[in-house]
């Protein structure tokens, strides 16, 4: 064996493949290699020279090795997928193969390009061309191709070393591959103790930091000065800029134990948990709307944020962070913000508009966008590479992704109507429940005692000849009321329906009721109004009126007993009558089956109505009718009924009765005084009608009325939990509606299949869920993770089982999110991660500059509880942040940036700018024009003064002033943000209206406020008068500091001019309008908008 096939395997035993960047060419040489010459003996090569040639070898390091890799050796390698079988029996992956072919022989003739197999299929003089997908090579790829192989084609080493042959769905990772610094469990890190003459170490991290500064002879930058200290702390935690009376508070106290008050009560803010969820939102790529050219909005996305929010205030542990937005339904169903953390998955872009054959790969989209946003928020690894082959650089094989992306095979997302406070409402009902049953107790004993002591004088007194004649209309039992999107519709002690949660855009109610009469020859429905609708009804919207699309009737016998019921055929509705129809929406648009028209009521809402629809022809079964009945409200947006109710009459042409109360069809009394009278009337009742009798009695007793009154009234009034409907995701519930529905899209299929190169086409078994080998010390089974499942358990429990490995640091994944997590809070508060690529922990990614420093920050993490509070107060109590910005000055500076210019080792701090969001956010602090309210539903645009937190985030219109700023797409997750410096960005802080008006907003501020911050060395006395005050407040409350004595002059100067200018062209507010130019001015200094 050569010295090139002898090459040792690194890492992992399933693969190993160049370092080549990138994903190469495409598929140049594909699996069309079908047919390739008949096999050739080893023996039978010509011996080549022993030494290669040096450009055939440069060519190949530099060209060839890339393009076969990453185009080749995927159906030609060892590693190739399939049953261990190579496309036309052909392997590229080294040398000796290479020479030896495939069916049809040598791909090569050393020395001879043109008589090559390999050249003439790429250069497309034999068939079949190559690539048979794809591009065809470029003249300068065939250049290259050509001369290495005149030069003999030599290989520095083998392209895949030691593959593993095994099918590649079974195929495992080498234990070697977990040796990656990323992938190794937690070690115990010992703090080191490096030289310290100047004291300079305050806790364990700068005496990580030192120890690596004294190995590269660099020394620390000196303490910054307590007011950059102070605004510097402000930014970092809070994304709000110190004021000018903080900053003067901490600059007479800079000492230890006022330091750390400062940064308790800064963790203690609102706004720290507004600053730090904007950071993680990026990573989670949430946005407000569905994304692609429709780009609808998502209301209810909203939640996801503010449960991020509370999360980082409440200082929620991160493993349980990270469970509840993968599996909140699943591991904690009851509570609301648990189920609201499952906007994680649903947060990802989505198409609304599909044809028939982008169905299936949509939903692998959807799923695979799950599986890669988990592995780059969560872990740093970009999982989502292997989706159409095992990862080129990491350890994680294309089966592994498959086995991960089962996880996800039931999960969609939903807009679900949840409790607001499950566990206030649960006391109520308790509480509900205990005055029911003493209701229900007293009323049970007038009917046991006192009733029957007064059933004989009570006949005795009753009058037939009052009996009244038996009701028109009467009411149906309700069999069963659903929604088609989920909304609650809770039976009434009236018969109605009282639907619940937020309405809907568009609505069916599907309402199953069964007639007491054996002849139905019409529907009544009352549209009823009630104090929890809007304007009380008895529509849904904001106004209160409602629009029935359309009314539809479907009936037949009712099923005896358990059995399964008949089928039902569709009821001909001949007429629809109403007591009121809107102008241009008549009653008899419901029955056109046009669902742009419909019946609607304004502007008689706040009122109940009542509508009658005639049969063509009675509905006639012995024994009772039932009914299903559909109610359709899509003629505009939210405009369903609230609370209605459905009677039948066998009278055709009945007459619509008064919608009351009290109404005949509530509780029967006319039809019971009838029954009475025929019952009183006979000589010997049977013994079943002298108990149809005592039971009738009831309806006339005046105390058992009362007691009955107080049952019902309670009854009526069971507390119902205040609901909200919020965007979640999980298994088995109702989907969200998409233009595809009509067209048989299914939301989810039963199955995830390993995919061959990722095509649905080329499905090759069931993939059953399980984890990255290399980072289970199992191989991935999940089975350590799963728990039982209760009995009729609505979720498979996949997700809670993968929410339990990802935290698990002794057996799962838990070590390396702690690390990425950790690094996320230092790179936030830095500006650069010790991983200088936070959602790449691979060997695509950058060492950590301080692995040691990473490990012990993830080991207190832990031990810790998994809290980010007391990470984030040991970093910025740490000397390495409280250092200078500035650095060291002449000889030392240079020599400190000619050893690590990019300031890896941290010798002093690095100055960066605020992202979008703070800069907006600063401007509004500084203006006075910030509003603080916390969470809640998105601001329409840049003007609306809250936090930008609260912009709306839709994926096609961005914040045109965060765009300018470098915001994300959110098309997927971004974990660092580019910085850049653009023309737009000057122009955007001149020119637009709302910074403008902030500005105005800013100079009536200081106008109206005298100076008094900052009075030591004030340069004001210079000028004595009232515009040197303004300035030097204005640069208080902008920069926290007072103007030297040149800024306020060149600032007076400025005044003056503009004034002057606004004066001459007759302006009377030109004093005002130049302190407003000033103001603007400050808020687009640089020292504004950076963090020193």
């Amino acid at each position: 064996m050569t010295a090139t096939t002898a090459t040792t395997a690194t890492h992992f035993k399933w693969r190993v493949t160049s370092p080549g960047r990138g994903a190469g060419v495409g598929s140049i040489v594909r699996a069309a290699f079908f047919g390739m010459l008949l096999s050739t003996p080893i023996a039978a090569v010509a011996v080549e020279p022993t030494a290669p040639d040096p450009r055939g070898l440069e060519l190949f390091t530099e060209h060839l090795r890339e393009l076969l890799s990453h185009s080749c050796v995927r159906c030609h390698g060892a590693g190739g997928q399939g049953e261990g079988s190579l496309g036309g029996g052909l392997d590229l992956s080294t040398r000796e193969t290479l020479l030896a072919g495939g069916d049809r022989g040598a791909a090569i003739e050393p020395g001879r390009a043109t008589a090559s197999l390999l050249y003439r299929l790429a250069a497309k003089l034999e068939e079949p061309h190559m690539p048979e997908e794809g591009n065809p090579l470029t003249a300068v790829q065939l250049g290259w191709l050509a001369e290495w192989i005149d030069r003999g084609a030599p290989f520095d080493k083998p392209l895949i070393v030691d593959a593993d042959r095994t099918p590649w769905t079974t195929r495992s990772v080498d234990p070697a591959a977990a040796d990656g610094w990323a992938f190794r469990h937690l070690p115990s890190v010992a703090v080191p103790s490096p030289a310290d003459p100047q004291n300079w170490c305050r806790n364990a991290i700068d005496r990580f930091v030192l120890d690596r500064l004294n190995r590269s002879e660099l020394a620390p930058a000196a303490e910054a000065p307590p007011r950059t200290l102070r605004r510097r702390l402000a930014f970092d935690l809070t994304g709000l800029p110190a004021t000018a009376e903080e900053i003067a508070s901490f600059c007479t106290d800079p000492g230890p134990e006022n330091y750390q008050r400062v940064v308790d009560e800064l963790l203690s803010r609102k706004s720290f948990g507004e600053r730090w969820a904007q950071h993680w939102l990026d990573v989670a790529r949430f946005a407000e709307s569905f994304g692609y050219e429709q780009d609808y909005d998502r209301p209810h996305a909203f939640h996801y944020r503010d449960f991020v929010v509370d999360a980082f205030n409440d200082d929620l542990p991160y493993d349980t962070f990270v469970q509840w937005q993968i599996a909140g339904d699943e591991l904690a169903p009851e509570s609301l913000a648990a189920r609201k953390a499952t906007g994680f998955l649903a947060a990802g872009a989505f198409p609304t508009q599909l044809t028939e054959k982008e169905f299936e790969s949509a939903r692998l989209s959807e799923i695979d966008d799950m599986v890669s946003t988990v592995g780059a928020a969560m872990l740093g690894i970009t999982v989502g590479c292997a989706r159409c082959h095992d990862h080129k650089f990491d350890p994680v094989p294309q089966a592994d992704y498959y086995r991960l992306a089962a996880t996800f095979t039931g999960t969609i997302r939903s807009n679900l109507d949840l409790p607001l406070d499950a566990r206030r409402h649960a006391t109520a009902v308790e509480a509900w429940q205990g005055d029911l049953d003493r209701a229900i107790a007293v009323r049970s004993g007038i009917e046991s005692q006192a009733l029957p002591a007064r059933f004989e004088q009570w006949l005795a007194n009753w009058d037939s000849a009052q009996a009244p004649a038996a009701p028109a209309w009467r009411l149906g039992r309700i069999v069963s009321a659903t929604s088609r999107v989920g909304t609650a519709l809770v039976p009434q002690a009236d018969g109605s329906l009282l639907a619940g949660g937020e309405a809907a855009d568009q609505e069916t109610y599907t309402i199953v009721i069964d007639s007491p009469l054996e002849s139905v020859a019409a529907l009544r429905l009352d549209a009823l109004t009630d104090p929890s609708l809007p304007r009380g009804g008895p529509g849904r919207v904001a106004h209160g009126n409602f629009a029935l699309s359309d009314f539809t009737v479907a009936a037949g016998p009712i099923p005896l007993g358990n059995a399964v019921g008949a089928t039902q055929r569709q009821v001909v509705v001949r007429d629809a009558r109403a007591d009121y129809s809107q102008p241009s929406l008549d009653i008899r648009q419901a029955i056109d089956n046009v669902p742009t028209s419909g019946w609607a009521i304004d502007p008689q809402v706040g009122t109940a109505h009542v509508a009658v629809f005639d049969f063509a022809e009675p509905v006639v079964h012995a024994g009772g009718v039932r009914l299903t009945v559909s109610l359709d409200f899509r003629t505009n947006t939210k405009h369903s009924i609230g609370r209605p109710r459905l009677a039948v009459t066998s009278a055709a042409g009945e007459p619509a009765v008064a919608v009351t109360p009290d109404a005949d069809p509530v509780d029967g009394r006319r039809e019971k005084e009838a029954r009475v009278s025929e019952l009183a009337g006979r000589v010997s009742p049977t013994p079943a009608e002298t108990e149809e009798l005592h039971d009738l009695q009831r309806a006339f007793d005046t105390e058992w009325l009362a007691a009955d009154a107080v049952v019902r009234g309670l009854e009526a009034s069971r507390p119902q939990p205040e609901m909200v409907r919020v965007l979640v995701a999980g298994e088995n519930l109702p989907p969200i509606p998409h233009h595809a529905d009509d067209r048989g899209y299914p939301h989810f299929f039963k199955e995830t299949y390993f995919l061959r190169r990722g095509d649905p086409k080329q499905p090759e078994g069931v993939a059953e869920q399980g984890f990255l080998q290399v980072l289970s010390v199992n191989g991935g089974t999940p089975a350590p993770w799963q728990r039982p499942l209760p009995p009729g358990a609505a979720s498979s429990g996949r997700r809670a089982a993968l929410a339990r490995w990802l935290t698990d640091h002794e057996s799962g994944a838990g070590s390396l999110a702690a690390r990425v997590i950790v690094n996320r809070l230092w790179q936030h508060h830095f500006g650069q991660g010790l991983v200088a690529t936070p959602s790449d922990f691979g060997r695509q990614g950058d060492p950590p500059s301080h692995p040691d420093l990473l490990d012990f920050l993830a080991g207190e993490f832990i031990r810790g509880g998994w809290r980010l509070k007391p990470i984030h107060q040991l970093i910025v109590s740490s000397s390495t942040y409280r250092q200078s910005s500035s650095g060291p000055g002449g000889a030392a500076a240079d020599g400190a940036l000619k050893i690590d210019a990019g300031n890896r080792l941290l010798w002093r701090y690095s100055r960066r700018r605020l992202d979008g969001e703070a800069i907006r956010d600063t401007l509004l602090a500084i203006s006075g024009a910030l509003d603080p309210v916390l969470g809640g539903r998105a601001g329409a645009d840049d003007t609306v003064p809250r936090r930008s937190l609260y912009l709306m985030l839709k994926r096609s219109r961005p914040s045109p002033f965060l765009w300018a700023f470098d915001a994300p797409d959110r098309v997927s997750g971004m974990a660092q943000r580019p910085i850049t410096t653009t023309a737009p960005q000057a122009l955007l802080m001149m020119n637009s209206p709302a910074v403008r008006a902030w500005s105005e907003r800013f100079a009536a501020r200081i106008a109206a406020e005298p100076f008094s911050l900052f009075s030591q060395d004030n340069p004001a006395a210079d000028h004595n008068g009232a515009e040197a005050a303004l300035v030097q407040t204005a640069y208080a409350r902008a920069l926290g500091r007072s103007a030297t004595s040149e800024e306020l002059t060149d600032a007076l100067v400025f005044l003056q001019r503009q004034q002057a200018k606004y004066s001459d062209d007759g302006r009377a507010d030109a004093a005002t309008v130049a302190l407003a130019d000033f103001c603007q001015v400050l808020l687009g200094l640089n020292e504004t908008i950076h963090i020193d």
